[in-house]
């Protein structure tokens, strides 16, 4: 019955949204499953496998054993791979079973999703994350759309999630998540920049206690550029992509992205030479902005010696 409370749910992709949302869930004692292409990778299996057994997940061999008893199925994958999720599942899934997209990617892809539905008995739902999703874990705030949201709002309630309805429009919720995207990751791209170069010159203290002196709500001397950078340095590549989504949300209504693609190749830049470089494991030490500069300083000197 539609009105029955979730018990069966299904996570596509089981990195850092995905594993968050499927231990809580299954905490609540609900029957997960998760699949996630890494599950096929010789490097990756058994980390992903065994995150899976900690989290009380349980590990589908594919995308069709993992949707084909469950209730509702979360997508929680890469904006690049969002799209051929939502088509492969929108041929395997059966009538009265959910699929909820909650990537980050443009109105456009989300309506191209949906369409994969229409002519199934599936039914399709956008959902727009508004907020990081580690820190408020379960609880991060998700606005909804489309025509089946207000009634699959309601039954994401009972199971602890904290669900809205944004429209009944497909496209409106992903406005919304594109839109603050471009000041959010944004932000994060301008801190990298601006503290990074200040690292150089010697200013960053004086920097920060100009942007506190400006703007002391936002903890510009305490933790906030930390968190800002962080975001980038551990999933630069991931938000690049999400900024094209973005910047193709801004074409599609006659906006061109300049700051956007300009965001998306700081995100992209970081996590590059970050790649490139051979730095030391943190071994579970809490982030600094100011570390990560220094050794990437230092590990760019180092190679143009050699």
């Amino acid at each position: 019955m539609a009105s029955d409370p979730i018990q069966r749910i299904a996570i596509i992709g089981f990195g850092e949204a995905g594993g968050i949302i499927g231990r809580d869930l299954a905490s609540r004692g609900l029957n997960v499953s998760t699949f996630d292409i890494l599950f096929h990778s010789t490097e990756a299996r058994e980390a992903v496998l065994a995150k899976a057994r900690e989290s009380k997940v349980q590990a589908a061999e594919s995308l069709s054993a993992c949707v084909r008893e469950v209730e509702l199925v979360i997508s929680a994958v890469t904006a690049s791979s969002a799209l051929d999720v939502a088509r492969e599942a929108s041929r395997l899934m059966r009538a009265g079973q959910f699929f909820l997209d909650i990537n980050s990617v443009s109105p456009g892809t989300k309506r191209k999703m949906a369409a994969h539905f229409e002519e199934t008995q599936a039914r399709f739902v956008e959902a727009a994350v508004t907020a990081a999703v580690p820190p408020q874990r379960l609880k991060v705030p998700m606005l909804l759309g489309g025509t089946h949201a207000a009634e699959l709002a309601a039954r994401l309630s009972p199971i602890g999630m904290n669900a809205s309805v944004a429209s009944d429009r497909i496209g409106v919720a992903s406005a919304v998540k594109m839109c603050r995207s471009v000041v959010i990751k944004g932000l994060e791209a301008l801190a990298v920049e601006s503290m990074f170069a200040a690292r150089r010159h010697g200013a960053e203290d004086a920097v920060l206690a100009s942007l506190d002196a400006t703007f002391p709500e936002m903890g510009w001397k305490e933790q906030l550029p930390d968190y800002l950078i962080s975001r980038v340095a551990e999933h630069g590549k991931r938000r690049a992509a999400e900024m094209r989504e973005a910047a193709q949300a801004l074409r599609d209504v006659g906006i061109e992205p300049l700051m956007a693609e300009a965001t998306a190749e700081r995100q992209d830049a970081l996590a590059k030479e970050i790649g490139r470089q051979p730095l030391e494991p943190r071994a579970g030490k809490p982030f600094s902005w100011r570390e990560l500069a220094d050794a990437l300083d230092n590990a760019s000197k180092s190679s143009r010696k050699v």
